[in-house]
Parts: structure tokens; sequence; C-alpha cells
């Protein structure tokens, strides 16, 4: 295999360091210059490594009037005047927010740093009154309307979700800090805050009530990840690459791409577009893997989820919300669904129009089984390093007709409960079967249902089709005449494959399955 030797950007997020040192580059400045041309405020949600901080970076370097940065770009042919700009940029992005001052510390040492440029007033004591004296002294000294960037704005609130006082410590901190955006409003020419989440009680989408939110706009929903165009047309070696060292075909590789990385709708309108970290994170060691899923974890959306006690079939099925019930989150809400939007772990896959209602899923496989396995530890007793063992056997269980060992293996998922876990309704032990018949369904035929009138799971492998049906404190009898009584059989009849049925007994007295019954 040939080393193509063209650099990829990876973990790169500053827009002259692409562009000076010959890294490949996704051309996404013709939305740069309109944003940045048709309106002032602005607020971008996305989720994490998603190119925010790239596109703050982009719009810094335009700021600044760096023509030489843009050439061949869309942007050289658009704009005209590259007039430099004062910019004050602060991320918020990189820093551990665990106690009251720490927040206040981030802001003073940022803006000590601005103010050793543009100057301190001495009755500037606080941190928004400080903001507001450099916003004034920079227009006033350059002639020039300010640029205001703010990188991840929600870090701090997302980092005290599960401690309610900090959280409302920061969240005051923020309300006052955000707001002098507003008053300040005569001196700026642009200001472009990103984050993940949009908190509905900040101010900053409460008083700064002028603020443009285009993260569902369809006009703006490519600005971040790339489309399947954008993919071919300025990786198509590495894609050729990619399929060489898999065997696989030029439109094999691009549809594994598409299930595996693309998927992201941030409007009903609007295509999808891949995960861009993922896409080069690919093409560095051409192997498919979890690359976005595996650097950063969700365990406080799980502990939400608990918390919330949220059905977590709904969650793996596919859910339908109104726009209002996903696109800000509210902290005391019940409602996890906005965070777990909000984060990358769902996305807009489908739009009722008449009744405007989302339908809202995971974005593709890469999220789908990797949000799956990280969930099996907190709902079972199975721990991270044995999961692809386990499903591994299962399907190979099933492939050769070997029920029985699946079933005790199944018995393994319930064994050794910690306390807290079994003391639950019926709905945990549902969930448990739904993760797994869940997980199979990545290298087999497995349908899990939660609906009326349809079997608990259907798994088909090329010799067999098995149709479940789980009881909770009844009997494997009562599971196998139901399959009968409802015809859960009669859509196969005609298929050709050996028909298998299962029916299984839960016990809550036991915590585990009490027996089971197959038959052909």
């Amino acid at each position: 295999m040939v080393d193509l030797m063209r650099k990829l950007p990876i973990g790169i997020q500053t827009f002259s360091d692409i562009r000076t040192n010959g890294y490949l580059y996704v051309d996404k400045t013709a939305l740069v210059w309109r944003i940045a041309n048709t309106g002032k405020p602005y607020f971008l949600s996305r989720p994490r490594r998603f190119g925010k901080s790239l596109l703050l970076s982009t719009f810094e370097a335009y700021f600044e009037g760096r023509k030489e940065l843009f050439t061949g770009l869309a942007i050289e042919q658009m704009e005209t005047e590259w007039k430099k700009h004062p910019i004050l940029h602060l991320d918020l992005n990189a820093e551990k927010y665990d106690s009251p001052d720490r927040l206040i510390s981030i802001l003073s040492n940022q803006l000590t740093q601005w103010e050793q440029i543009y100057g301190k007033g001495e009755d500037e004591v606080t941190v928004s009154s400080r903001f507001l004296g450099v916003i004034r002294r920079a227009n006033e000294q350059t002639g020039m309307g300010v640029v205001v960037l703010v990188d991840e704005y929600d870090k701090p609130l997302l980092q005290s979700l599960t401690d309610s006082d900090l959280l409302e410590e920061y969240r005051k901190t923020l309300k006052a800090f955000y707001g002098v955006l507003k008053t300040a409003d005569r001196y700026l020419r642009f200001v472009f805050l990103t984050g993940v989440t949009k908190f509905s009680q900040v101010s900053v989408f409460s008083d700064l009530n002028q603020l443009n939110d285009i993260s569902m706009k369809p006009q703006y929903a490519t600005i971040c990840g790339m489309t399947k165009e954008e993919l071919i047309a300025t990786f198509l070696p590495e894609l050729e690459q990619l399929g060489e060292a898999n065997r696989l075909t030029f439109e094999e590789t691009v549809e594994k791409m598409k299930a595996l990385y693309d998927g992201y709708h941030f409007c009903e309108f609007a295509q999808g577009v891949f995960n861009p970290f993922s896409v080069l994170n690919v093409f560095d060691g051409y192997k498919f893997s979890n690359y976005w899923f595996q650097t950063g974890t969700p365990t406080f959306l799980v502990e939400i989820l608990k918390e919330s006690d949220y059905d977590l079939r709904l969650l793996l099925d596919g859910i339908e919300a109104s726009v209002s019930s996903f696109a800000e989150y509210r902290v005391n809400s019940k409602n996890p669904i906005p965070l777990i939007y909000q984060s990358g772990y769902l996305t807009i896959k489908e739009y009722d129009e008449r009744f405007r209602n989302y339908l809202l899923a995971f974005p593709n496989e890469e999220v789908k089984y990797g949000f799956i396995n990280f969930l099996v530890p907190y709902y079972s007793s199975i721990q991270d390093n044995d999961q692809d063992f386990y499903i591994g056997k299962f399907i190979h269980e099933l492939e050769t007709g070997d029920v029985n060992s699946f079933m005790t293996r199944l018995e393994a998922f319930f064994a050794d409960f910690p306390y807290e876990l079994n003391d639950k309704t019926e709905r945990h032990y549902q969930v448990v079967f739904y993760l797994v018949f869940k997980l199979m369904g990545q290298f087999t035929e497995a349908e899990v249902r939660s609906a009326y009138g349809r079997a608990d799971a259907v798994v088909k492998t090329p010799k067999y089709i098995y149709v479940f049906e789980f009881k909770l404190n009844g009997s494997a009898e009562q599971a196998l005449q139901q399959i009968n009584d409802k015809g859960y059989l009669i859509p196969y009849q005609v298929d050709g494959r050996e028909l298998v049925k299962v029916g299984v007994n839960f016990s809550a007295e036991t915590r585990n399955i009490e027996k089971w019954i197959i038959e052909s």
C-alpha cells in the first residue's frame, strides 16, 4: 500500500496552521463570509469535536484581514476589503470548572491579557464591568468594530450539571458576563458564540434577545462537518486507499463510511453531514472504528437517564418530539433528550410537517453501537471487556441452532446484580433484553420490539428464524402460547428457513431467567 503523504489536520484547530503547513482543508469559507456579512451576533450549537474551534479560528483569521491565508478558497472571490478588527477570543474549553472561584479566575485571566493591550479603568472591578471596558476601549483605540468569539460558552455549565449550587453560581456569573454583549452592541462588529448545549435559563438567550441562533437553520446546516460531496472531493485518494486496505470497492467504501460516520442532520430540510473527527482518523490508519465515541464517554448522560427513569427502549428506537422539547435544555427538567440530542448522540432523521414533529434517532452505526455498548455495564453485570465476547458467542450459538447455550449465556447478564439494580420495575429487565438484541443487530438480522402485538425479539440467521417472547413472573408456557395465539410466526412462514419459538420467563424473586421452552 502506497503512503499518500498527504497531511491530515487531526487535532489541529487553528486555521492559520492548516493553511500555512499544507494540511487538507474542507472549504467552508463561503459560509464564513456569508455569516460575517449578513448579521452581527450569532450562536451555533454543535456536538464536541465537530469543528467549532476551527470555525472560530477561521473567523479570527478573516477579521484579522489575513488575505494570504485564504488564497484559492471560495472567500477569495467574495471579499474585497480585508479590514483588520480588534478581536477578543475567549476559549472556555480546556479548563476544569470545580469551584465557584474557578470560573471567575479564568475569565479574569483572559481579561487581564486584553487589558494589557487596551488598558483598564480604575472603577472596573467585576469581570462584567472589565469586559465592557475592554470592548469599549478596543473600539475607541482602533476605530474599528470589535469582534468577540467565544468557544464552548457552556463548558462551565456542562461540568457542573450534577452540582446544583455550583451550577447556579456559574449561571449567575455567565448571565452577567454575556449580558455585556447586548450593552456593548454599539462597539461591536461581530459576535459568535459556540457551544454544545443551548441552556434556556442563561441570559445569553434571554437578555441577549438579538442573538441569531443558526443551529437549526438550513442555510448553515453544513457549516461544521462535511457533506458526502465534500468528502469525495477533498479525500478521493484517501477513500481509494481505504477501500484497498479493507478489500472494498470504491462504492462499498463510501457506503461503509456513510453507515458509520454520516447521518447528522441539524435541520429537517438539510442534507446530512459526516463527523469530521472520525473521518480524519479513519484515513490516518485505514481502519474503521468508533473514533468520535471513544474520545468522550457519555457518563453524565447515562446518569441523567437513570435519574429521570427514562425508558431506554424509546431512546434506542427513535423518539418523536416537538422542536421545543429538544432544542433547549432546562436544568430542572426531567427530560434528558435535549442534552442527548445536542451532545450528538441523537440527530434529526425525519420531520412530520403536518404536526411539526421530529423523529430523533442515532445518526449512524458508530454512535448507535457505541452508545448501546456503553450502556450495558450500567444495566447488567457484564463489564466493558466482556461485551464483545458475549455478543460474538450469542450470535454463533444462534447460527448453529444451539438455543440452550444462548439462553444459559443470557442468564449471565442477570447474574450478580448489585442490589440497587435488582429493586427495579419490569422495565429494567426488559431493557437488558433489549440491549442484548440491539447489540446483536450489528452483526446479524436481529430486531427487538416493544410495541404490543409483536414478538419481543426476532433474530434471523442463514438457517434459522428465532421468535422470542419474554414474561416477568408468568411462565415460559404462557410466553410460548402468546407466540402461537398472536400469530408472531405468520410473517415468516414462507421464508424457507427453520422457525424456532422461544418462550422465556423471568423471575423477580430470583432476579434471573427462571425457565425457557424451545419449540421448532
